[in-house]
C-alpha cells in the first residue's frame, strides 16, 4: 500500500467486521481459535483491508488482500468488504482497485464462503453496467474461488512478475489430465502470452502504471 497510494491518503472502512463461526468448525483447533491465532500473527483482523485512497491524485476505492492471514482466504467478511468497496465505487463514480493474494475460499465457512463468489461478482457486474473502471492487480499466489470470481473480472488485469495464478494447483491438474504441464504454467507471463491478463508489471512500477491507466480511461 505504501508503494501504491499517495502518502496520507488512505482512509480505512469496515474495519469493525469480524468473522463468525457459522458451522461451529473444528479441526485441530476451533475456527475461533484459528482466527485469533492469525490476528496475533499478522496484526490484522481479517485477510483484507479496504478503504479509499488516491493514486497520483486519482481517487480510488481500494481493496488489498494479505496472504499472511489464513492464506488470504475469502470468507464472509472478505466477500462483504470487497462488495462494499464496489458499492462505494459505484456511489462515488470512482475506480475500484483490488490487489489479490489468496489461496481461495475459506473452508471453515463452507457454503457461506462459496456464496461470496457470487456476491462479489454481482457487485462487480453493477460497476460494469454503469461504466465504472475496475482494475484487478494480482500478486503471488492467487488461487481458487478468488481467482474464479472478482479477480478475473477486471476491465484491466495486471499481475506482478512470476506470480502463480490459477484455480486448482498444477499438481491437481496434472493428476487429473494425466499430462505434464509446461514449466511456466500458471505463471503471470504464461497467462499474459495466452491472453488471460493484460499487463505484467513490477511492484515498484504499479503506481505509475495505474496512474497512466486512470489518465487514459478518464
Amino acid at each position: 500500500m505504501k508503494l501504491l497510494i499517495d502518502e496520507g491518503s488512505f482512509t480505512e472502512f469496515d474495519n469493525n467486521l469480524l468473522s463468525g463461526d457459522p458451522l461451529n468448525f473444528k479441526d485441530s483447533i476451533t475456527y475461533k481459535d484459528r482466527l485469533r491465532e492469525n490476528q496475533k500473527k499478522s496484526g490484522l483482523i481479517e485477510a483484507v483491508i479496504s478503504g479509499e485512497a488516491s493514486v497520483k491524485g486519482h481517487p480510488v476505492s481500494l481493496v488489498v488482500m494479505d496472504f499472511s492471514f489464513m492464506g488470504g482466504s475469502m470468507g464472509s467478511v472478505v466477500g462483504e468488504k470487497v462488495s462494499r468497496a464496489a458499492e462505494r465505487s459505484l456511489e462515488k463514480k470512482q475506480p475500484l482497485v483490488t490487489v489479490s493474494s489468496s489461496g481461495g475460499a475459506r473452508m471453515q465457512e463452507g457454503i457461506f464462503s462459496l456464496m461470496q463468489m457470487a456476491k462479489v461478482s454481482a457487485a462487480i457486474g453493477r460497476l460494469k453496467d454503469n461504466g465504472i473502471l475496475f482494475i484487478s492487480v494480482i500478486s503471488d499466489p492467487t488461487f481458487g474461488g478468488v481467482t474464479a470470481s472478482f479477480v478475473m473480472l477486471g476491465d484491466i488485469i495486471l499481475a506482478e512478475p512470476k506470480s502463480l495464478i490459477g484455480f486448482a494447483g498444477p499438481r491437481v491438474i496434472e493428476q487429473t489430465i494425466k499430462q505434464a504441464l509446461p514449466e511456466d504454467f500458471q505463471r503471470a507471463e504464461f497467462l499474459l502470452d495466452h491472453g488471460i491478463i493484460d499487463i505484467v508489471v513490477e511492484r515498484k512500477n504499479l503506481k505509475d502504471t495505474l496512474a497512466k491507466l486512470f489518465d487514459f480511461f478518464q
